[in-house]
């Protein structure tokens, strides 16, 4: 019989079936089209891909937690 080996893990290790593959596609697809609309952003650099707020309340109210070293996170006030 034929086949290929699906290595995504992440986002579909805990699915049944190819619809229930689909339908967490669709969710996810359906998330990054929200987090667009919000303004977030997808940056690319030699480490990976990163999603970014320049908003830091809005990235928090996604419950995102920010990867940032903690000197980057700190705010200086005037």
């Amino acid at each position: 019989m034929a086949y290929f080996t699906w290595r995504e893990a992440g986002l579909t290790a805990d699915c049944a079936s190819l619809d229930s593959m689909a339908a967490r596609f669709e969710e996810a697809a359906a998330l990054m089209r929200r987090l667009a609309t919000e303004g977030f952003q997808l940056e690319r650099d030699s480490q990976g891909q990163r999603i970014t707020h320049p908003d830091p309340a809005v990235f928090e109210a996604y419950g995102f937690i920010n990867e940032e070293t903690a000197e980057r996170q700190l705010t200086v006030f005037p």
